[in-house]
């Protein structure tokens, strides 16, 4: 899918998230305090990446989880910020989801 589809599918805000790898602010997202059973699932494609089980607070304002459903995602290296970090995407559209983190 091109970039102007996905300007055209996602909000902004979305689309600097998932296609230009922006972070959105922490303790923001909606997603914080949900605790409903089920999946998360890629905001770009629909994908399943984490059961809700595996979701616990973190403290560090994002939704975290221990671990993904398999085979959902794909890593990279980030080092923009003047240092390295872990970077995940979606495995089906490439969609950035954030950083993996060692807490």
């Amino acid at each position: 899918m091109g970039e102007d589809s996905w300007q055209e599918r996602l909000s902004a805000e979305a689309y600097h998230i998932l296609r230009e790898e922006g972070t959105e602010p922490p303790w923001s997202s909606a997603l914080n305090d949900e605790k409903r059973a089920g999946r998360f699932v890629c905001a770009g494609c629909g994908a399943s990446l984490f059961e809700s089980d595996t979701k616990y607070d973190s403290g560090s304002g994002w939704p975290s989880f221990y671990a993904a459903v398999e085979g959902a995602f794909e890593t990279k290296t980030d080092d923009k910020l003047g240092m390295s970090r872990v970077e995940y995407h979606c495995a089906k559209c490439g969609g950035h989801h954030g950083h993996i983190f060692k807490d």
